[in-house]
């Protein structure tokens, strides 16, 4: 199976062209999707610093260059999951549909783009391969795979979340004789499914979007399952033109209200406890957010069902009963009810007729927990209990979450540390962004920050503007470096950490936890405090003149957590 994502010829210019002799960048951003495009635009056209972004594909887009399996789609609603830092890019672009697809958020991304002229500092088709900080010089060493090197004196990683696919586990897949697709590596000519035997593995959110829509296509489609997921409709349409113009005319305050919220949306219909209320009046609003669809069902019910099991038990049974009502088959649906995990501590799928695929004839469930998957054969899958045949073979595995990217990289930091020895047993952030004994390297959503619990765009945002200005800070007062104190560090991953413990997620095996990666260490690697109380956190902290940080050598007293 190939990999898509091996370097091809660098484009444009070599930096060794661009930037000769021992010229360093004063900042070098790893990434062109939503936060690499925002962080050059930041740091080159409003600070007026020397950049380059670097991105190992030959174009814009990062996680919507790259994941353009069929039925790709955004989870938030278009108008939120979009930019905010430009209100003339929020009033001239158009969105077709409540939930855009891949894409269109992918021609998006090349608007803005073009819009703001960035392609002329990214260049693409280059992968870092190592990033070394220079105590004696203060910056960064950046090394490509081509050999090539470029210093910088500050580093913002926009290399994302979910970015790294999951290495196959599977013995025999070189071995398969058929096509083999990675929903996370997906390729950018169409694959055509007509009249052919398709099976797929995972059913996850990818896994979800994929199968609904080759459903449609395939002469067979076999869909393996391990773990049934809690997915809920996402009620997706055209986009209302008068929703949108609304919407356009309020932007300020929606974006204000989306900012104040948990999930970075402007949801308001929240009510205390799923427990508080009569069964009748819990399932009307049940039924409410089920019809509305996206994440309301979610985040918009009840503040108590990721926190109280009991709360959480009403509302998983609630999607159970939805799914039995979807799938003719009982014994089919009783497979695709989940059990034994509390909604919402995995990720929560949204979908469209994704149940009712099973009622179709060209369309098989096999359970894997009862019947494992032993290997990849020549013609097909082996199970415990039997062979399948298959024309394709598409692996929705998921993603190696979150510190994969960053782990990538190469990123060796004081005295020879390299990340991974730093991160041995899980990630150890401060506020989410930073590392101690890493200066100067900003991570744009990383662990233990709100990131995937939050709209991304606002995230990113919020994220590079603590970026951007700590750097000025710096700049304005002809300090070196900045990183995080050893205190204060620890201090936030104990906060972040009791956070997580405070509610039902490390019940849970996902790749929240990292589990879904062998050897992975098992920790939250997402900040559970809700995106305004972080966001109050990070500002407390810069009106404290970066508290918790240490500045060139001189010792910031810590913020309490």
């Amino acid at each position: 199976m190939a990999d898509s994502r091996e370097n091809q010829t660098t484009s444009g210019s070599s930096m060794t062209e661009a930037f000769p002799g021992d010229a360093v960048l004063d900042v070098l951003i790893v990434g062109a999707g939503f936060a690499g495009l925002y962080a050059l635009h930041k740091v080159r056209d409003q600070m007026g610093l020397t950049v380059r972004a670097f991105d190992i594909a030959s174009d814009v887009g990062g996680t919507w260059y790259w994941n353009r399996y069929p039925g790709a789609r955004c989870d938030i609603e278009s108008i939120h999951y979009s930019y905010s830092f430009s209100d003339e890019l929020q009033q001239e672009w158009e969105w077709s549909e409540k939930f855009a697809a891949q894409p269109e958020i992918l021609r998006y991304l090349n608007h803005v783009a073009d819009r703001f002229d960035l392609r002329r500092d990214i260049q693409f088709n280059t992968r870092i391969t190592s990033m070394v900080w220079s105590e004696q010089q203060k910056h960064w060493q950046v090394g490509f795979e081509d050999g090539a090197s470029i210093s910088a004196r500050f580093i913002i990683s926009g290399a994302g979340n979910l970015s790294v696919p999951k290495t196959p586990e599977f013995q025999g897949i070189d071995d398969f004789q058929g096509e083999v697709y990675l929903t996370g590596n997906w390729p950018h000519t169409p694959v055509d499914f007509a009249g052919k035997r398709v099976g797929i593995v995972g059913t996850g959110s990818t896994g979800i979007q994929a199968i609904s829509a080759i459903a449609k296509e395939a002469g067979s489609l076999t869909v393996f399952q391990r773990t049934p997921n809690y997915a809920t409709p996402i009620g997706n349409g055209p986009a209302d033109p008068q929703e949108i113009s609304e919407v356009k005319a309020n932007y300020p305050a929606i974006r204000e209200a989306s900012r104040n919220h948990f999930l970075g949306v402007p949801y308001s219909d929240v009510q205390p406890s799923a427990l508080a209320v009569t069964a009748d009046e819990r399932r009307a609003t049940f039924d409410n957010r089920w019809d509305r669809g996206g994440f309301r069902l979610f985040i918009d019910s009840y503040q108590d069902i990721l926190v109280n099991k009991d709360a959480n038990d009403t509302i998983s049974d609630y999607i159970r009963e939805r799914i039995h009502e979807r799938v003719n088959d009982p014994a089919v649906a009783e497979l695709l009810a989940p059990k034994g995990y509390a909604y919402g501590t995995k990720r929560p799928p949204l979908e469209t007729n994704y149940y009712e695929v099973y009622n179709q004839d060209n369309v098989t469930l096999v359970d894997v927990r009862r019947a494992p998957i032993d290997s990849v054969t020549r013609t097909g899958v082996k199970t415990s209990e039997g062979e399948y045949e298959f024309d394709v073979l598409i692996l929705a595995t998921g993603f190696d979450a979150m510190t994969g990217p960053l782990m990538a990289l190469g990123i060796v930091g004081r005295n020879g540390r390299t990340l991974q020895e730093k991160w041995a047993h899980g990630p150890q952030t401060y506020l989410g962004i930073s590392v101690s004994e890493f200066p100067n390297l900003f991570l744009i959503t990383g662990p233990q920050s709100p990131s995937v619990l939050y709209n991304m765009p606002l995230a990113i945002e919020d994220h590079v503007d603590f970026a951007t200005d700590a750097i000025q800070y710096l700049r304005d007062r002809n300090l070196d470096a900045i990183e995080p104190d050893e205190t204060s560090e620890a201090q936030w991953v104990q906060h972040a950490n009791e956070l997580a413990a405070a509610t039902l997620l490390p019940g849970t095996d996902s790749w929240y936890m990292g589990a879904n990666i062998p050897g992975k260490p098992r920790k939250c690697l997402v900040y559970l405090g809700g995106a305004p109380t972080y966001r109050k956190i990070c500002a407390d902290v810069v009106e404290g003149g970066y508290e918790g940080f240490v500045l060139d050598g001189a010792k910031v007293p810590a913020t309490a957590n």
